[in-house]
């Protein structure tokens, strides 16, 4: 966050616009611990994967027996796309805790930019359905048919249609700079790839997903991204 906030300093000049994507959870989601039971009622672990065999079997299940069937549901769909088993997560990012906000040197930073340019830097809350998992800036996992803000944020990818250059950087590289990187390139233009860049020393992943960050830089790669560190970054 220190090497991201020195690159809005350095090239905030040339930066037509800046959006903040801000986690925004409550304390009991599907992906909480506080959402489920184990066996034999136990507390569910942060960091244990569920499947919808799992549930189907009463390995798990919310504690909420009337969720069942929307969890099941759930939990089919997202194992039918393929992009990720369900996990549960330490409790982080909860709405109006410290974890919620903005690293004090990029808001410093972004502070500054916006005053500069008398231009507000947009703001992005995802997470705040807790029956759906919101890794990426452009749509949730599953997306809620009752829930337009879980669904593709056309506001989002209009704004940056227009940029000659789009620079992604954040946490966390394995899960929600992976997801919306991914997106982006599914629902932007086909040839934005070689408009994408990563700046790789301002993203890490979560701890023990090191593989997964690793692929997704490949796989980005192969596709025409460009991954580079803030110093060799230019316009």
């Amino acid at each position: 966050m220190l090497r991201l906030s020195d690159f809005i300093r350095i090239h905030g000049e040339k930066l037509s616009g800046i959006t903040v994507t801000l986690d925004s959870h409550h304390h009991v989601g599907i992906e909480r611990p506080a959402f489920w039971v184990g066996p034999a009622g136990a507390d569910v672990a942060p960091f244990t994967p569920i499947t919808a065999g799992q549930v189907r079997t009463g390995d798990y299940l919310p504690r909420d027996p009337a969720l069942l069937d929307r969890v099941l549901a759930y939990l089919d769909a997202l194992e039918s796309a393929g992009r990720y088993t369900h996990m549960i997560w330490p409790a982080h990012c909860e709405i109006g805790s410290w974890g919620h906000g903005v690293h004090a040197a990029v808001h410093a930073a972004y502070n500054s930019w916006e005053s500069r340019r008398a231009q507000s830097v947009g703001k992005i809350l995802k997470g705040q359905n807790p029956l759906t998992e919101h890794y990426s800036a452009v749509k949730a996992e599953v997306p809620d048919p009752d829930d337009p803000a879980t669904d593709v944020n056309r506001m989002l990818l209009g704004r940056l249609e227009s940029a000659d250059v789009i620079v992604v950087a954040g946490e966390a590289g394995s899960h929600c700079v992976r997801a919306t990187t991914e997106h982006l390139l599914e629902y932007l233009e086909p040839d934005r790839a070689r408009q994408l860049v990563l700046l790789g020393d301002c993203i890490s992943p979560v701890t023990g997903f090191e593989r997964e960050y690793e692929a997704f830089l490949a796989a980005m790669s192969a596709r025409g991204v460009r991954t580079v560190p803030v110093c060799d970054f230019n316009l």
